[in-house]
């Protein structure tokens, strides 16, 4: 009988999409062991370390995949409140007592290990941006309704996670909630007009804000953000800042077609930063060619695709906005982190999805894919429940 359940159940999820999903994270852990050789030697750990520190968070997300899997989606009105605000009360916390870490107050100390609050705050935003549209949806389109006060709510819950984390410090993180918030907002159940006016007044209050800032403390970005808008000819920057382009560019030329073979990556060595994190692409360009790296975009459109089409048959308006809510929160990690290796835009230092070493991302990432299989799920058990307007 639970073998018949199992069965049923994993013949409701996207298969195209799993199957993506399982070969990027089986194959970003196989290319941990290469890409954080040189980082676990010069850490004087083990050289399987970071393999085996990236698998214990791989188990963590498969548990919590499990766990998100059995909650219909119909149950996630207190789970998300409780989860919105425990993230304030850490991100909170963590503008306190958080550890520095290249510039940003982003991470908190555990002694065995550190989290990141803000990656754990993409997925809590998804789902309490996508019921607030869902509650809201009739009484948005009810013209003797007072709309100002529900988009208020709207707009407040959706900037204050990301006015937080800017104030830590982290560009990157605050960009992809922005983007988060921004998309869905755009694309939620407001009127049009209602739209506009709200975005001014939002782009009204950012200026206000910086300028502020910049009237109390002299400055709108630190010297250390300041340096990563200047991107362009990095390697006539080298010693200035333009190593970490420069040496990516090295990598990937490199690497050329075919590769220069598993494990035998000469940039990784002191050239390249975060081999194993944010600059894990160039390393994997150098070792396994040009024609690998296809077949990892090409799983990337895959895997977006999927989400983006699933959102558009869900059978549910939170399941639908939370697809799109997690198409735009991957997208926006492999347009930041590959755009800044490329050196189409600045360096913000967020990982690679699926591919990156690190335990906050990869939970928040699982956990993000688990939602959606679960409105897979739904979908092909449920009738289409999206409301009509009259």
């Amino acid at each position: 009988m639970i073998d018949l359940r199992l069965k049923r159940f994993i013949g409701d999820m996207d298969k195209p999409l799993l199957f993506a999903t399982i070969f990027l994270f089986i194959f970003g852990l196989l290319n941990i062991v290469t890409a954080s050789s040189s980082e676990a030697v010069t850490s004087a750990v083990p050289l399987y370390y970071y393999f085996y520190r990236h698998l214990a968070m791989l188990a963590v997300g498969l548990f919590l995949t499990i766990v998100v899997l059995n909650i219909r989606t119909k149950k996630y009105k207190p789970l998300a409140l409780i989860g919105y605000v425990v993230v304030i009360m850490l991100l909170g916390y963590l503008s306190l007592y958080g550890t520095d870490h290249r510039g940003s107050r982003n991470w908190i100390d555990l002694g065995f290990t550190q989290i990141q609050p803000s990656e754990f705050a993409k997925p809590i935003l998804i789902v309490t941006m996508a019921l607030l549209f869902e509650k809201f949806y009739y009484p948005l389109h009810n013209k003797k309704k007072n709309h100002w006060n529900m988009i208020a709510v709207i707009i407040v819950v959706g900037i204050i996670i990301p006015f937080i984390v800017f104030t830590q410090k982290d560009l990157g993180t605050t960009f992809i909630l922005l983007s988060i918030f921004g998309v869905m907002f755009l694309f939620g159940p407001i009127l049009k007009k209602e739209k506009l006016i709200s975005i001014g007044g939002v782009l009204l209050l950012a200026i206000t804000a910086l300028v502020g800032k910049y009237m109390i403390t002299g400055e709108i970005l630190s010297d250390a953000q300041k340096s990563r808008f200047d991107y362009f000819n990095p390697c006539s920057k080298y010693e200035t800042g333009g190593y970490q382009i420069c040496n990516g560019f090295i990598a990937i030329n490199d690497g050329g077609l075919m590769g220069v073979g598993a494990g035998k990556s000469k940039q990784k060595y002191s050239y390249i930063p975060e081999p194993h994190t944010d600059s894990v692409f160039a390393i994997i360009a150098e070792e396994e060619g040009f024609l690998k790296c296809s077949v990892i975009f090409l799983l990337y459109i895959v895997v977006l695709y999927r989400i983006l089409n699933l959102a558009s048959k869900a059978s549910t308006l939170r399941g639908r906005y939370i697809c799109l809510g997690v198409a735009v929160y991957i997208f926006m990690h492999i347009f930041l982190n590959l755009g800044g290796l490329f050196g189409l835009i600045p360096l913000t230092g967020v990982p690679l999805p699926f591919l990156s070493y690190g335990g906050s991302f990869t939970i928040s990432l699982m956990v993000s894919l688990a939602m959606v299989q679960r409105i897979s799920v739904e979908t092909k058990r449920e009738k289409i429940r999206i409301p009509t307007l009259k």
